[in-house]
């Protein structure tokens, strides 16, 4: 069993795969853009998704779907700061916040957050101060273009930038990046080949929850109509080696995860 450090929460990941439930408090998102935005609603949210099985909670204050306006590290943190000022003090579970900003990665991690999902797509020196100074995890994702040739070569290099700024790699978890910057087809490519690039000794997140290689791989456009073409995609993710999964729905979604795992564990 492998352990991802994370700040005073030790993640065990290997034996178990892991559930990641999403709270957008964000007006824009492509799926659940405004559900979540009021601070008491989001609250509501994630508390729901702790009592469905939730093992971490990723909060995020900025929408990254493609076109997106972006918003500036106080504008973000404006929306973060209600919710996690009163999560990271109630919930057991780590949390995660999704932000690329060094500014809302110190302010959050103050609060009481664990992890850092930093979906930039590069190994930030400041950002990697804060994730050193604080002991935090850290989810770096691959962004742009890329086949799991590409995805591999990013993570070998990514982790020895990460090594040679001090951090340790047990606080790092690598993620592939479905959906940013990627084709339909490369999509594909990275969900059904993990093994080609998964680094033993890291764990590796999937998140395509209801993103457009869901849509368009189970011809859904509506995005909260997309469950069962995510179990699909994830059921292949986790057979090939995902650790954790990154869910908007996870009382619908983790039947498809749990029998995923067993199906993985009778292998022979």
């Amino acid at each position: 069993m492998a352990v991802w450090h994370c700040r005073e929460k030790e993640i065990e990941y290997g034996s178990k795969v892991l559930l990641m439930g999403i709270v957008n408090v964000t007006p824009d998102s492509f799926s659940d853009g405004g559900d979540w935005l009021d601070p008491a609603t989001a609250l509501t949210h994630a508390r729901a998704l702790e009592a469905q099985g939730a093992d971490i909670l990723d909060i995020g204050g900025q929408s990254t779907r493609p076109g997106h306006t972006p918003v500036t590290d106080k504008e973000e943190w404006a929306r973060l700061e209600p919710v996690l000022s009163v999560l990271c003090k109630e919930t057991a579970l780590p949390v995660s916040v999704d932000t690329y900003y060094p500014y809302v990665a110190v302010q959050a991690l103050r609060c009481g957050a664990q992890i850092i999902n930093d979906v930039s797509g590069v190994v930030n020196p400041e950002m990697a101060d804060v994730v050193c100074r604080y002991g935090a995890g850290w989810v770096i994702m691959h962004a742009g273009p890329g086949t799991p040739a590409d995805v591999k070569a990013f993570f070998e290099d990514s982790v020895t930038a990460c090594r040679a700024l001090g951090v340790q790699d047990s606080q790092i978890c690598l993620d592939m990046g479905i959906g940013f910057g990627k084709n339909f087809q490369q999509d594909l490519a990275l969900i059904a080949n993990i093994p080609q690039y998964k680094m033993a000794g890291f764990p590796l997140l999937l998140g395509c929850s209801r993103k457009r290689v869901i849509g368009r791989g189970s011809d859904q456009p509506e995005p909260k109509g997309r469950t069962y073409g995510n179990i699909a995609a994830d059921t292949v993710g986790i057979l090939g080696g995902a650790d954790i999964i990154r869910l908007h729905n996870i009382e619908q979604e983790k039947q498809g995860v749990f029998m995923a795992q067993h199906l993985k564990g009778a292998k022979i």
